[in-house]
């Protein structure tokens, strides 16, 4: 594994020019990231991107080093890696207490399996593409979610920036959180393979002063469009109109999911008569029956029910 260069985050003054704080995670597409980080360094520095890099050396480490950027003086920062890593760095801007996010800029260069929240943007997966596109970047401003659930009896919160999912959504995450998917071959593998053993979740889902209860195959909560490789589960986000896209799907036969994947990737999901998809600035989820509904954001496993989504409006500054 491929070691941080420096122990801690130089510190920036007036006169140095601004550079990207770069946090790569070197197991990103299983070790490939690694790999590639000589040539990648090689790209900034004939780009002329000033930067400074640390490596993410377990789960969870892009958080820490996020907010350590931060209290570093980061004003640019990028993370290198796939959703998971993207979700990490962002979750940490927003739980540390240096500096408002909004006064950052992040930028994403994606190497992951998915790519999901890449899609979104269209950014360039090849590197050289994606870092000349750094040179002098457009920016956007996106919202971005948060989520209380519950867990070990306790109730926590996670900001996420893509896609949060519930009913068979959180609980496909946390199969895989002992058996992690390989590359996306394997994920659509996994996908049909526990659907065999998972049992729709009978929920209480409030939104806009509707309660609606029903047994449901999945619950999604969504900035972005993009989720689970490619799949638009929230076909309708908008990642800066102030509102999260909530889409639900009752009770189906297991064939008739298998049988509708299609509407997965084609953005047709809303057609099919026992999905519903609407827009809404905050969701609670409650279990209806003692069983707990499970949660995961950005395809990383939370907890479970009770579960409340909200927004932050124009929250983060991205340089596409």
């Amino acid at each position: 594994m491929l070691k941080n260069d420096r122990a801690e985050w130089p510190i920036q003054t007036p006169s140095e020019p601004k550079r990207w704080y770069v946090i790569a995670n070197p197991a990103a597409q299983r070790g490939a990231m690694g790999r590639s980080w000589p040539a990648i360094e090689r790209i900034f520095h004939e780009l002329e991107l000033p930067f400074t890099v640390r490596f993410t050396e377990y789960r969870g480490h892009a958080m820490q080093l996020a907010a350590e950027a931060v209290l570093a003086g980061a004003e640019k920062m990028m993370a290198i890696g796939g959703d998971g890593t993207n979700h990490e760095v962002v979750h940490g801007l927003f739980t540390q207490q240096h500096r408002p996010p909004i006064q950052l800029t992040y930028a994403l260069l994606p190497f992951g399996t998915g790519n999901d929240w890449a899609r979104q943007y269209q950014l360039p997966f090849d590197p050289r593409a994606r870092l000349q596109r750094l040179v002098q970047p457009e920016t956007v401003v996106q919202d971005i979610g948060m989520v209380e659930y519950t867990l070990d009896g306790g109730t926590h919160r996670r900001y996420f920036v893509n896609v949060a999912g519930m009913a068979y959504d959180g609980f496909i995450s946390w199969k895989l959180l002992k058996n992690p998917a390989r590359n996306k071959t394997s994920y659509l593998l996994a996908v049909g393979r526990y659907l065999l053993e998972y049992v729709p979740s009978k929920a209480r889902i409030v939104f806009n002063g509707r309660n609606v209860e029903d047994e449901f195959y999945t619950i999604n909560v969504g900035l972005c469009r993009y989720s689970g490789g490619g799949m638009q589960l929230v076909p309708h986000a908008v990642p800066d109109d102030g509102l999260l896209a909530l889409t639900f799907a009752r009770k189906l036969p297991k064939l008739e999911v298998l049988l509708q994947s299609g509407r997965f990737y084609k953005g047709t999901l809303l057609e099919h008569p026992r999905i519903e998809g609407y827009q809404t600035g905050c969701v609670r989820v409650e279990a209806a029956d003692g069983e707990p509904c499970l949660v995961e954001a950005d395809g990383e496993f939370l907890g479970h029910t009770p579960v409340e989504f909200s927004i932050i409006p124009a929250a983060l500054k991205l340089a596409l």
